[in-house]
C-alpha cells in the first residue's frame, strides 16, 4: 500500500511534523528542557531562599537560629515578610553584650574575694588534663578563698 499525500496538503511539511509511528523529537526535546528548567529554577529559588541563613551563619548562634526559624516560617506559610525580616536581621551585626557583662561579673567576684567559677567546658578540660594536680589546685583555691583582700574605696 503506498502512502499518498492528500492533494489539499502542502507538499513541503515542517520538520516538527512526523510521520505516523516515528519518534517525536520535538516532544522529547521540550520535555527534557522543561525538566531541566524546573530543576534549575527550583535550585535557584532554594538558593535565594537560604540567603539570610547563609549570611547569619557568620554571626552569633542565637542570631543564626532566629534567622533560620524566620526562613522556615516564610517557606511554609508563604508570608514573605518573614523572609525580609530574616534578611534584615542577618545583615545587622548584633552587639555582644555577654562578654562585657561576664568580665564585669568576674571583676566584682574578684573584688569580693570569691574564687571565679569555671565554665563547664573548662572544668571538663581541666579534669581530663590535670587529674594528677587536683590536690595542688584545691589547696590554691582554698588558700585564695581564705585570704581576704582589702578593697580601697574612693570615698
Amino acid at each position: 500500500m503506498s502512502e499518498s499525500i492528500n492533494p489539499a496538503a502542502p507538499h513541503h511539511l515542517p520538520a516538527f511534523i512526523t510521520a505516523p509511528g516515528d519518534a517525536d523529537v520535538l516532544m522529547w526535546g521540550v520535555g527534557i528542557f522543561l525538566i531541566v528548567a524546573i530543576l534549575g529554577f527550583g535550585n535557584l529559588y532554594l538558593h535565594l531562599h537560604t540567603l539570610p541563613e547563609r549570611m547569619a551563619h557568620r554571626g552569633h548562634k542565637l542570631q543564626f537560629e532566629i534567622v533560620a526559624v524566620l526562613g522556615l516560617l516564610a517557606l511554609f506559610t508563604h508570608i514573605h515578610l518573614f523572609w525580609v525580616v530574616g534578611l534584615l536581621l542577618a545583615m545587622v551585626d548584633l552587639p555582644d553584650f555577654g562578654t562585657p557583662l561576664r568580665r564585669i561579673a568576674g571583676s566584682v567576684e574578684k573584688m569580693a574575694g570569691v574564687p571565679p567559677e569555671q565554665d563547664s567546658i573548662e572544668r571538663q578540660v581541666g579534669d581530663a588534663t590535670h587529674a594528677g594536680g587536683t590536690d595542688e589546685a584545691k589547696a590554691r583555691i582554698e588558700k585564695a578563698g581564705s585570704t581576704k583582700r582589702e578593697v580601697h574605696g574612693h570615698a
